[in-house]
Parts: C-alpha cells; sequence; structure tokens
C-alpha cells in the first residue's frame, strides 16, 4: 500500500520545478562554477573582466559558466553603461543550502 502513495506522490511532483531544482544542483556541482561564486562573494560586485584576468580563465569559458548561474538565478548581473557586474543571489543560496539540509542532501 505505501508503494502506492508513493508513486502517486512522485507521479504528482510538477516537472517544472524539478527542472529548476536539478539545473540548480548541476549549476553548484561544478568546480569551477564554485570557485567563480566564491571570487564573486569575496569582491560582493565583480565585473566579469576582473573575473577571468584574476582567475586565469579564458573570457568564453567565464562568461559559459555566468549564464548557467545566471539561469540558475545563483548571481544577479546589474548593467553600468557597457559593462555587467555580478553580485551573488544570497536569498536564492540561502533556500537552497536549507533545502538541502532539510533534506540531508
Amino acid at each position: 500500500m505505501a508503494k502506492t502513495t508513493d508513486q502517486k506522490a512522485f507521479l504528482s511532483v510538477d516537472i517544472s520545478k524539478l527542472e529548476k531544482s536539478a539545473e540548480i544542483m548541476r549549476a553548484l556541482a561544478h568546480p569551477l562554477r564554485m570557485k567563480i561564486m566564491g571570487f564573486i562573494d569575496k569582491n560582493k560586485n565583480v565585473h566579469v573582466n576582473k573575473i577571468y584576468n584574476t582567475l586565469g580563465l579564458e573570457q568564453s569559458i567565464t562568461s559559459q559558466h555566468l549564464r548557467i548561474l545566471r539561469n540558475a538565478d545563483l548571481v544577479k548581473t546589474k548593467r553600468e553603461g557597457k559593462f555587467i557586474f555580478y553580485s551573488l543571489n544570497y536569498d536564492k543560496i540561502a533556500k537552497v543550502l536549507s533545502m538541502m539540509e532539510k533534506y540531508d542532501v
């Protein structure tokens, strides 16, 4: 009987929420993205050029990783003229960490 209940619970999962959660976990699971997030955290509000120059990365690789972090809503952007500055989305990160703690993952 419990198996049927578990199956119903699984089948009622909102697929779009599941896909978004998976996107966030994939974004966090990459060591280079964690390094980029650590650098942004240290600098609070940083331009993409400073990220790739300081970390010794290619511009295209850095931009690709930042796009993934933006799509996962883990970083925020602010445009100043032709420059885009990045900061961490601490509210989103806190939510994700809270859920991980809650479910011991």
